[in-house]
């Protein structure tokens, strides 16, 4: 599970920086498989939480990963007015990191980690 939080639309730089030595973990092959999944958390709520989710979602399908998200099942989804998108939990947290998760960020975060542990759980059994 990856989590930046969100710089002009984008993950962060040293995110960018750490998944650019994984090089070695490509050619080897062994994240092939292996479930994976995003999060982030912006000032606005316009900014940029999807892109950034997708943006960290492009290496992780380069190495192969199964990505889960959030299906609109988890009815959080369809109330937040701050973070969560079917990329990704995200959380809206104010210009200056004011806000706290709210009840329904929180939700779909646990959701999203319910996903992968039972997706990881599953394919260790097959």
């Amino acid at each position: 599970v990856l989590g930046s939080p969100t710089r002009f639309g984008n993950m962060a730089a040293p995110l960018k920086y750490y998944i650019d030595q994984t090089s070695d973990v490509w050619l080897s092959g062994s994240l092939i498989g292996k479930p994976a999944a995003v999060f982030t958390s912006t000032g606005s709520l316009h900014g940029g939480q999807e892109s950034t989710l997708l943006s960290m979602m492009l290496p992780l399908m380069h190495h192969g990963m199964l990505i889960m998200g959030l299906p609109y099942s988890e009815s959080a989804l369809m109330m937040t007015a701050d973070g969560g998108t079917p990329y990704g939990a995200s959380h809206l947290a104010g210009a200056n990191n004011e806000r706290l998760l709210s009840d329904n960020e929180a939700l779909l975060c646990r959701a999203l980690g319910h996903r992968i542990a039972t997706t990881a759980k599953a394919l260790s059994a097959s």
